[in-house]
């Protein structure tokens, strides 16, 4: 198990590896848990996962994959079973962890829809841990039942949906068209009396209740779902040809005169702190109810209001998952190890006597960074008290907040008396080669580049990862066997171009070694050949430099469009990089003197441009120019392009590999019947028929870029009454103006 870096200490890069890392990881459980219902992962586990992924997103908003879990509901349906398109989608929860985020909901909400006042009711109802269903009745009669499937489109379970006691066949007085939606699950009691018949008859046992539930719901033969006790909590609707009633509360009561159970925990609330006191009052008899429960669900109350909300991609904004919290344990911490990542990164990593927490044996977790270890905080402020963290300590460890555990606090009490404070070498562990910290960077970094093994290492594993070449049976494993190999060594990409024709000359071959065979050796081969056609994006990205992640290498392929234009671009600006470096610290430089004298910096914007200008020809300043009037590309990602192609190591490397590809694929031009598709667009002023958070939401929505200035690459400024500055910009720079009635008109909401 390695550690992970708190996400506000990725680059770019590494953060673009981090979600190509979690999109496996996230998609290979939703199989496991919606398909195959034996979940490797635990509960916090996968909340965790997806929240990292979350904050990655919503810091690296331009890296978001365009197959991102995120944007995902559950798993495909699996084979076996008819398929059944939802007439609505069957969308998943959003996620509270702490009381702050439940309030933070509530903030949200009112902010959302701006103009509402007083007391803002909310439903409050245990969370079921067991398998989403939905039942659609027709005039009356049970017609259908669904599994939740990938959001979209489910299973067909309606010959097992049958079989469940409380699940009524007919329902008098509903609407014509009236699809409940709610949670199958096996209580307790239920639980241990079928694992015991399971026993007796020699038959595999169930790991846990809502285990047992999904795989007795999806059973290709009802009888087997018919002899297992399953029971069904009603809590929401799909479908309707009429309305239910106008609040949820309302709706559930609803439901519950139809013959369905409803959970009789469910609270009305109107305040964050109502909502929070029944959560507490939930948790504590949470060991008693008799059926698994992994949260609280809250819900605005009010369904016209509920519409106005809305949803995002996959979740509703008008509703959250309050999560109960994972366990925590204390351990001796018994050593500080060092790993170093792809970009130099120095990480220290705990190294524990083994516990168990939340059901999983920890024996590492992440200390983040020298700063967390001492006690700081990203912003100098104190974490812990203030209490810094020492081999020999007695630790906390939980692993709610992440998959990979973190150590929480420190118990002082128990510090031995030879305990030393903790120093980050300054050295790399695994080249010699000094590790500095930057200004500004929370972490140290190996300045040996490709000489260190660890980052060479992690820089090959990065190139065959799934986002980039994605070498079938050439993973990380393979990776760090081949670069120690004296007779087949990869130590930088294009040999593993070259692989099959060292092979073939080489008296050791590949196929008489352990692990290997013939098959084995001819799949890998046809792989690596399959791979010399590649996109450029893939190609970009899978060079590991420094702040280009996943969409910044697709943005600079749309831009340059070749990988000769953008190498040759790059190379060409190379004399503006050093000035515009040049003139950052320079200005840096002067704020630092200001800062010793007390008084406040006063940077010369004419005397930071003249610094830049200086002596740069001018095919190197429009080169610059081009390269950073790129969408999504700035000066930081300018300056790490421009640095490896000015490496003679690393450049070096490139053009080996390249000369080893056969194609490099442009992008495809893309294409929307979207009037604002691809469009950037500014909103200024009041609003006055919607919320300036429901106006940015329908245009990214419809494929535009919402942008908070005016700039020549500014499309439509929509402006309302009290348009200032921003009209008065558009307006010398050309753009287009409407107001909020041409807006409307223009994406067909008028």
């Amino acid at each position: 198990m390695t550690a992970e870096r708190l996400v506000e200490n990725l680059d770019e890069a590494e953060a673009a590896q981090e979600l190509a890392r979690l999109q496996s990881i996230l998609a290979t459980a939703n199989v496991e848990y919606y398909q195959g219902d034996q979940p490797k992962l635990t509960d916090a586990e996968y909340d965790a996962l997806k929240r990292r992924n979350a904050e990655i997103e919503e810091r690296f908003p331009h890296l978001k994959l365009e197959n991102s879990t995120s944007e995902q509901v559950g798993a495909a349906p699996a084979d076996g079973f008819g398929k059944i398109q939802h007439a609505v989608r069957m969308l998943s929860l959003g996620n509270a962890f702490s009381d702050e985020d439940v309030v933070e909901f509530e903030t949200s909400v009112r902010k959302f829809l701006g103009h509402v006042s007083g007391p803002l009711e909310f439903t409050a109802e245990p969370k079921i841990d067991g398998l989403s269903l939905s039942l659609r009745y027709e005039e009356g009669v049970l017609v259908q039942a669904a599994t939740r499937g990938d959001g979209a489109t489910g299973e067909n379970v309606l010959a097992n949906a049958r079989t469940i006691a409380n699940i009524p066949q007919a329902v008098e007085g509903a609407p014509d068209v009236l699809e409940v939606r709610g949670e199958v699950y096996m209580s307790h009691a239920d639980f241990d009396h079928l694992n015991a018949a399971q026993t007796k008859a020699g038959a595999k046992t169930f790991s846990n209740p809502r285990n047992a539930a999904a795989g007795s719901l999806r059973q290709l033969d009802a009888a087997i779902t018919k002899a297992r006790p399953l029971k069904f909590f009603a809590y929401a609707w799909g479908e309707l040809s009429d309305p239910l009633a106008e609040t949820q509360w309302d709706a559930i009561e609803r439901l519950a005169s139809f013959g369905f159970d409803t959970n009789p925990l469910t609270k009305l609330c109107e305040t964050p702190a109502e909502m929070i006191s029944h959560y507490r009052k939930i948790e504590e008899q949470r060991a008693t109810l008799g059926y698994d429960i992994d949260g609280v669900v809250y819900k605005v109350n009010d369904l016209a209001l509920q519409g106005r909300l809305g949803f995002r991609s996959t979740t509703p904004r008008w509703a959250i998952a309050h999560k109960f919290p994972a366990e925590l344990a204390w351990t001796r911490l018994e050593g500080i190890d060092i790993q170093v990542g792809r970009t130099g990164a120095l990480s220290p990593v705990a190294r524990l006597a083994p516990v168990t927490v939340g059901g999983v044996v920890v024996s590492n977790a992440t200390l983040h960074n020298e700063d967390y270890i001492a006690g700081r905080g990203n912003k100098g402020e104190k974490i812990r008290a203030g209490k810094d963290i020492r081999v020999g300590d007695w630790v906390q460890v939980y692993r709610a907040g992440d998959v990979i555990p973190k150590v929480a606090d420190v118990d002082i009490s128990k510090r031995p008396d030879d305990a030393e404070v903790f120093a980050m070498p300054q050295v790399c562990p695994k080249c010699g080669s000094p590790a500095v910290r930057e200004e500004g960077d929370a972490v140290r970094r190996c300045t040996g580049g490709l000489i260190c093994p660890a980052q060479a290492i992690e820089k090959l594993k990065h190139f065959v990862s799934r986002a980039a070449f994605d070498i079938e049976g050439l993973g990380a494993k393979q990776i760090e066997s081949f670069y120690e190999d004296p007779q087949l060594p990869i130590k930088e990409p294009a040999d593993i171009f070259t692989l099959r024709t060292r092979d073939d000359s080489s008296l050791t071959k590949l196929a008489n070694r352990d692990g290997w065979g013939a098959t084995s050796v001819k799949k890998v081969f046809q792989a690596i050949d399959d791979k010399r056609k590649i996109e450029l994006s893939r190609l970009i990205f899978a060079l590991g430099i420094r702040h280009v992640g996943e969409v910044t290498a697709q943005d600079l392929a749309r831009h340059f469009g070749s990988w000769e234009a953008l190498s040759e671009n790059a190379t060409q600006a190379r004399p503006a990089a050093l000035a515009h470096r040049a003139a950052d610290e320079a200005e840096a430089l002067e704020r630092e003197l200001a800062a010793r004298d007390g008084r406040r910096a006063r940077v010369s914007e004419v005397r930071k441009t003249a610094i830049t200008e200086q002596a740069v020809p001018f095919d190197a300043a429009r080169a610059w120019s081009f390269l950073i009037d790129a969408d999504g590309i700035g000066a930081t990602v300018a300056l790490s392009l421009s640095d490896a192609l000015a490496n003679r190591d690393e450049s070096g490397a490139i053009a080996r590999l390249v000369a080893q590809l056969d194609e490099i694929i442009p992008p495809k031009a893309q294409h929307s019947e979207s009037p604002v598709a691809g469009k950037t667009v500014v909103f200024t002023g009041t609003l006055e028929k919607m919320t300036r958070a429901e106006a940015k939401a329908r245009a990214e929505a419809l494929g535009a870029k919402v942008s908070g200035s005016v700039s020549a690459k500014t499309d439509f400024l929509v402006a309302g009454p009290g348009a200032g500055s921003k009209a008065k910009k558009a307006a010398d720079l050309g753009v287009e103006t409407m107001d909020e009635d041409g807006w409307l008109s223009l994406i067909g909401d008028a």
